[in-house]
């Protein structure tokens, strides 16, 4: 599981959800969560929470330009790269901290992935999850 700690910066809820901006690292990132500062605690500006998202939920890119939809786009650099048959582990380096995508091998043979690229990482935002509190590895 990835984690990134941060500081929630900006809340917008509902009755029944929350889109909550989280920055970390000099970049906002934003998670849609079925919880509202009325139903947990920790949904406070200013708090200091963990972002969590899958290693399969994150998708790399080369050359991205223009506008997409995905909340989340950060640029990390590719430290390592497990090939396998199927799947591939990415270890990424976002300002220094560990962060890994698992996607196709044909995927990265596509994007020509190589040791040292510069990559742009995407997470939707329904795919992050926030925990209370500074929880890094």
């Amino acid at each position: 599981m990835n984690r990134i700690t941060g500081k929630i910066v900006a809340i917008e809820s509902n009755a029944y959800m929350s889109l909550v901006d989280v920055a970390a690292e000099n970049v906002v990132f934003t998670a849609t969560l079925l919880e509202t500062p009325e139903t947990v605690e920790y949904l406070k500006i200013g708090n200091l929470v963990t972002l969590l998202f899958k290693e399969t939920e994150v998708a790399l890119a080369k050359n991205l330009d223009g506008l997409i939809s995905l909340r989340n786009r950060f640029s990390a650099s590719v430290t390592h790269i497990d090939a396998g048959d199927i799947l591939s582990a990415i270890a990424l380096d976002f300002s220094g901290k560990k962060l890994v995508s698992v996607i196709t091998t044909r995927a990265v043979l596509r994007l020509q992935l190589a040791v040292g690229d510069q990559v742009e990482a995407l997470v939707k935002a329904n795919e992050i999850a926030l925990m209370a509190g500074h929880h890094d590895h």
